[in-house]
């Protein structure tokens, strides 16, 4: 099966005969498959009537749950058995190797071996792909253009890497016209893809293990550029000028969108209330919508921006646009407001770049105005930390508290480097906060925070780890919370009253 044939079986529903059980289903098994990327080709496959396996050597409770509930058989660890029979294609994530014996077992039966961003690449050479790339705001604002496509009638097929807010879904197996992916420039992966449309949010250094160096960076995604057709469309954040050198090389059209009038794409008279945020979206000038959507922060007017700008090109009306935002709840660990614990607000967000981590704090800081803020932050991989020190120890002017955990060295073979460098972190932060402090395990930040924390407080847990753990050992502790965290929605929350303009008011 190559990858044409894949990609036209997954256009098909399933048949009659599938579905009665005459003839068994294609199987497909995931390596990696709690991985938010492989978890979202599950669920792909598995809307295309595909039956599924899959292992990881840990399994996520909540992805490991939602896996079972569709009847896909999990593998803690990985073993040359776990390779069912009726397999005849395997999908790994970039962090397997090809020693892996799951890879080997299927090397040898000659089962069809893709790689998460090679099957991705697959499917979107048979639809109008919509690639969303950048260093900030990649799974909000895809799955934002999704919900729009998806209000919109055009039932597209999507991935990202991350889960809604609603429903805990990462991806979904649409038979419409459009591909939406979450494109990560990490090993150049996004090269992979063919997209008609597609967007550069930002251009920062970020994967410090592969990129070598700004121009390394930047010539990558000029490569991905290269890749949109003249009949394309890039969209690019008007105020990075790395994105905008990037964009050079696309031979499609290029439009800009930002917050600075000479954007083509831009919004004003931004507004925050209670219920979210309210701002006006213009086109070179001319009125496009009035957007009323449920979520906090410029970052997401921005990533609201380019969604716009994707759909609108993509054929939604000003209306269909409007609609999509205002139901678009979000997604997990993305200012994720889990309720409230003994007064305490609990906000939880995947930042691991100091951009975020500012970008976070500042919309916490507007949200929940002079309350106290601890931030508990757990560094993503000591190349990262090593490599932006000194803008990571600039980054939590906004909070009162800091933590720091041990780095989560993912893709990192470290010894003691995890706590060192953390430590070394907690000195920089020291020369620009006086309230922060080492905590060298989470049980040891959950014993801190238990005795320190007062009603008011708002805590905030910062990092791509497994940080995020620290809220649900507090929400686990109050049975009555458990029903309303199932129905992913904030619970017990105390923040009415406020009101507060983020930019100023403009006509």
């Amino acid at each position: 099966m190559d990858g044409t044939d894949l990609a036209n079986h997954l256009l098909l529903p399933m048949t009659t005969t599938q579905q009665v059980g005459q003839n068994p289903p294609p199987h497909a098994h995931l390596v990696g498959v709690c991985g938010s990327g492989l978890k979202a080709a599950a669920e792909i496959l598995l809307d295309q009537g595909w039956s599924v396996s899959g292992s990881d050597s840990t399994l996520s409770s909540p992805v490991y749950e939602q896996l079972t509930a569709r009847s896909v058989t999990t593998y803690r660890g990985h073993n040359f058995g776990n390779v069912p029979p009726e397999t005849s294609l395997l999908v790994y994530s970039a962090a397997v190797a090809p020693t892996n014996c799951e890879r080997l077992a299927a090397k040898a039966r000659q089962i069809v071996q893709k790689s998460y961003s090679e099957f991705l690449a697959d499917l979107m050479a048979t639809r109008t792909g919509v690639a969303v790339a950048g260093t900030h705001g990649k799974s909000t604002t895809t799955a934002m253009t999704s919900a729009i496509l998806q209000g919109a009638g055009h039932d597209p097929l999507v991935a990202f890497g991350a889960e809604l807010i609603d429903g805990g879904r990462s991806g979904w197996g649409g038979a419409g016209q459009f591909m939406v992916a979450e494109s990560c420039e990490f090993q150049r992966h996004f090269l992979s893809y063919s997209p008609q449309l597609a967007a550069i949010l930002d251009i920062e250094p970020d994967h410090f293990d592969y990129f070598q160096s700004d121009a390394d960076l930047v010539e990558a995604f000029a490569q991905f550029a290269a890749r949109i057709p003249a009949s394309g469309y890039l969209l690019t954040r008007h105020a990075c000028d790395k994105a905008t050198e990037a964009a050079s090389m696309c031979a499609g059209q290029v439009e800009t969108f930002g917050l600075d009038s000479t954007a083509d794409w831009t919004a004003n008279d931004i507004r925050q209330s209670p219920q979210g945020t309210r701002f006006r979206v213009y086109h070179r000038g001319r009125f496009v919508a009035e957007i009323s959507q449920p979520l906090f922060g410029v970052h997401n007017v921005l990533n609201a921006l380019a969604a716009c700008a994707l759909t609108a090109t993509a054929g939604a009306s000003a209306t269909q646009i409007r609609a999509g935002l205002a139901e678009f709840t979000g997604i997990k660990r993305r200012f994720e407001r889990l309720g409230s614990w003994r007064g305490v607000s609990l906000v939880d967000d995947y930042a691991h770049h100091p951009t975020a981590i500012q970008v976070t704090l500042q919309t916490i800081r507007e949200v929940y105005g002079q309350r106290r803020i601890w931030a508990v932050f757990q560094p993503h991989q000591v190349s990262r930390t090593l490599g932006l020190m000194d803008q990571f120890a600039r980054s939590f002017s906004q909070a009162d508290r800091v933590i720091v955990a041990p780095v989560f060295a993912a893709r990192e073979q470290v010894t003691t480097e995890a706590i060192d460098t953390s430590r070394q972190l907690v000195r920089e932060i020291s020369t620009h906060h006086s309230q922060v402090s080492f905590a060298e395990s989470l049980d040891q930040i959950r014993a801190t925070i238990d005795h320190a924390l007062q009603p008011g407080d708002v805590l905030v847990t910062l990092g791509a780890g497994d940080i995020g753990q620290i809220h649900y050992e507090f929400i686990r502790r109050v049975p009555r919370y458990s029903g309303a965290r199932s129905a992913a929605r904030p619970f017990d929350l105390d923040e009415a009253g406020w009101s507060r303009s983020v930019l100023p008011h403009s006509a």
